[in-house]
């Protein structure tokens, strides 16, 4: 949430923990050294090294997942696996499923993906290291929209820290908010004392106009909704060599997921004073577009979609905060700091000057 390392809010991993869990999974071996922690904030993950190889141990409170929430995701991983994607393997414990529950905690276990983990100790939503990067991150975003297109399963359910795509293509977007708030009685009670329905109205009327006739004729699909660097495997020769971290993931669809990894990577949000990278965004759009064309409409609705695309997952973070962490503080941030300004900087001069810039390059 800021430039500074958080103390992580999840208890590490012990090596302990590790042996424990990793003997219901048979797949994996004998568990020796722990390679690295993962300094994330919504759950605690460690690097486990055995005989076997490499494997990503990532644990989450049970409040935040169940075994049957990352039943979904993996479901997901394992159709873009079988059409060609680099996605990491999930391993299957005792019971042949692919995440166990013990106490307060559900587990999961993937195999480490092929490729250089070269944003590992970088914070989320910097940007990318070259243009080069940013453009094999469009292009490998398009070819994992490609393996997707099949995949049948609906929407996730309504679990903490998932994306979800059902206020702006809403016709009344702030009557989609509502319902979205009430379903959520932490983040109902959290906002209770806020303007909140004036400022969502607010911005709404200030970027929205037009954009849920836009979004209705968007074909629906599951998507990965939290593409930036960190999320990324490299070779060596700098090309996207695996995908990480679907726990966002669910049914939106592909300019919902475009806009959202622009949103992630060219704007500085960490240090405002960078301001935004036209050039790298315009990189991520170019390499999307080599393995799936955009017609000219699709462009303008992706320039109106930029905007607002957060504001569904900002709201799930301040519920998350807010609910499971009670932590106000943080629930400020994700509401403040995250939803209501994160929109803002788009109605700013240097926010206005992005999305023209962005619009004209690449229309031309």
């Amino acid at each position: 949430m800021g430039m500074a390392l958080e103390v992580p809010r999840w208890p590490t991993i012990t090596a302990a923990e590790a042996e424990a869990i990793l003997a219901r999974y048979p797949e994996v071996g004998t568990p020796g050294a722990l390679l690295w922690h993962s300094p994330r904030p919504f759950s605690a993950a460690t690097l486990v090294e055995t005989e076997r190889g490499a494997f990503f141990l990532k644990r989450h409170h049970r409040r935040l997942r169940t075994p049957a929430a990352l039943a979904e995701e993996h479901a997901f991983m394992a159709h873009l696996r079988a059409a060609g994607a680099a996605v990491p393997d999930v391993v299957a414990g005792e019971d042949g499923v692919g995440a166990m529950a013990a106490g307060e905690w559900t587990y999961e276990v993937l195999r480490k993906g092929p490729g250089l983990d070269l944003y590992r100790d970088r914070q989320s939503w910097t940007p990318f290291l070259t243009l080069g990067h940013a453009r094999e991150a469009g292009a490998a975003l398009a070819r994992l929209h490609r393996a997707a297109r099949d995949f049948p399963a609906g929407p996730r359910g309504d679990h903490p820290l998932v994306s979800s795509f059902t206020i702006l293509p809403a016709r009344d977007p702030l009557l989609a908010a509502e319902a979205y708030v009430a379903a959520r009685p932490a983040l109902a009670a959290y906002l209770a004392d806020k303007p909140w329905r004036q400022e969502l109205a607010r911005l709404f009327a200030s970027l929205g106009e037009g954009l849920s006739e836009r979004l209705a004729d968007q074909p629906s699909l599951w998507t990965h909704n939290d593409w930036h660097p960190s999320n990324l495997l490299w070779s060596v020769e700098g090309q996207v060599s695996g995908v990480i971290d679907f726990g966002l993931a669910t049914r939106t669809c592909a300019l919902h997921d475009l806009a959202t990894a622009i949103e992630r990577s060219a704007v500085a949000w960490l240090d405002l004073e960078q301001g935004a990278d036209g050039e790298a965004a315009l990189a991520l759009l170019a390499g999307y577009r080599s393995v799936l064309p955009l017609t000219r409409a699709q462009i303008e609705t992706l320039i109106r979609l930029l905007p607002l695309v957060h504001i569904e997952f900002a709201l799930s973070e301040a519920d998350y905060f807010a609910g499971i962490l009670e932590d106000r503080t943080q629930a400020d941030l994700a509401w403040h700091g995250y939803c209501i300004d994160h929109a803002d900087w788009f109605l700013s001069p240097p926010g206005q000057v992005f999305l023209r810039n962005l619009e004209t390059g690449a229309l031309s």
